[in-house]
């Protein structure tokens, strides 16, 4: 789970790693606590936010306004900003670059530094890898105060601007063993013309499997979100409701038995020129309430114009399935066309739901098609894809 700079640098003070004065804007009284000039910067969790625009600089209290504005406009990585923090602008001797993460390879967390902050750590290891040291660390072993100095003696530093350095390295160590990061950067660690260590930008990445430890988080407003972007809110309601579930930005709309098939079903979607408009798990023999609310998230998207459903009897039974799927039609009546495939444990019953529904109520039904074992789901995908892209005129 990615933090926003503004909450990594929340994070960063506590372990008194040195920051920039700022305040995050909320309402225009908040300027009056600005130090200009100002650098003021939307809030995001992807990278490149210079590139994209979301980094400003104020001189004064009327710019700060334009800027902000301008700002609350923007939309990266398809991502409205909603949050601005106002910071007080630093003059800039040297930047550096420090990075804390997790090899994936020989499963360690690895100390990134670089005497070129300031830009993405790939550009670097692709046209100066020779500016990079990497240092493996034990995660059992504590971290020695010489430590930190010998990381920012390769910076070229001495004097306080060494010792100062140390520490930071240091106490951003201790930050991502204490609170289980994934991921601790600093880019750029900024060298002040008054030869202060400042950390001018803030990324921090959280395991979320660890965050029951530390409830505190919550309480200081940070809570469980997508790597690039806050939850939407289908995917609140989807998790109030113990459904796994992810908006995509498709309109073929997915209900699929099981996380595996869910992701494979993504797939072929895309493979037959169409487009998922969410990731969802509806294996597990949920209940009739949680098959309801599978089908009310498809159904209320605006985005979807058709529906892909599936069902492989195993642990969820198929008639539980059909039960969901025809109370839901006759209660809500559906507008929407579901192409379906039913195979496995209980389908003969599970079919005898759907066909008396059928008989009894031809109109509401003639939407939704439920194939049977014998049918690949390749076609069932391809057909839902066709149908998809007709209401939409693809």
């Amino acid at each position: 789970m990615r933090l926003y700079e503004h909450e990594a640098k929340f994070l960063f003070r506590r372990f008194k790693i040195p920051t920039p004065e700022g305040i995050l804007y909320r309402t225009p009284a908040d300027l009056d606590m600005v130090a200009f000039p100002c650098v003021v910067k939307g809030q995001t969790f992807v990278g490149g936010r210079g590139k994209s625009g979301a980094v400003q600089f104020a001189e004064n209290r009327h710019e700060a306004v334009i800027r902000i504005d301008e700002l609350k406009k923007l939309v990266v990585a398809g991502y409205p900003v909603e949050r601005v923090l106002l910071e007080r602008k630093v003059d800039i001797k040297k930047e550096y670059y420090l990075g804390l993460v997790i090899d994936r390879i020989r499963h360690e967390p690895v100390l990134i530094a670089s005497t070129e902050g300031g830009v993405d750590i790939e550009e670097i290891a692709r046209h100066r890898p020779e500016a990079i040291v990497k240092c493996s660390l034990d995660p059992q072993a504590a971290i020695e105060p010489f430590f930190g100095r010998k990381i920012a003696s390769l910076f070229g530093l001495s004097g306080e601007a060494l010792t100062a350095c140390g520490i930071v390295v240091n106490r951003m160590i201790e930050l991502f063993f204490e609170y289980d990061c994934k991921l601790v950067e600093i880019n750029p660690l900024a060298l002040t013309v008054e030869d202060r260590i400042v950390a001018l930008d803030a990324k921090i990445d959280l395991d979320d499997d660890a965050l029951f430890r530390h409830p505190e988080l919550k309480e200081w407003g940070i809570e469980l979100r997508h790597e690039i972007g806050e939850f939407t809110e289908r995917e609140k309601k989807a998790r109030a409701g113990g459904v796994p579930y992810v908006d995509l930005d498709g309109d073929v709309g997915c209900f699929p038995g099981g996380a595996g098939f869910g992701i494979a079903a993504i797939d072929l979607i895309a493979h037959y020129g169409g487009r998922a408009a969410n990731f969802m798990d509806s294996g597990g023999a949920p209940t009739q309430a949680r098959l309801k609310l599978m089908l009310e998230l498809l159904l209320e998207n605006p985005k979807v114009t058709a529906i892909f459903g599936a069902r492989f009897g195993g642990i969820s039974r198929c008639d539980d399935w059909a039960k969901a799927v025809v109370q839901y039609v006759i209660e809500n009546k559906p507008a929407k066309p579901m192409i379906m495939r039913m195979a496995g444990n209980m389908e003969e019953e599970g079919r005898k739901i759907i066909e008396d529904a059928i008989a009894d109520n031809p109109a509401l039904f003639k939407n939704i098609k439920i194939y049977r074992y014998d049918t690949p789901i390749e076609e069932v995908i391809q057909e839902a894809v066709r149908v998809a892209k007709e209401r939409t005129g693809g």
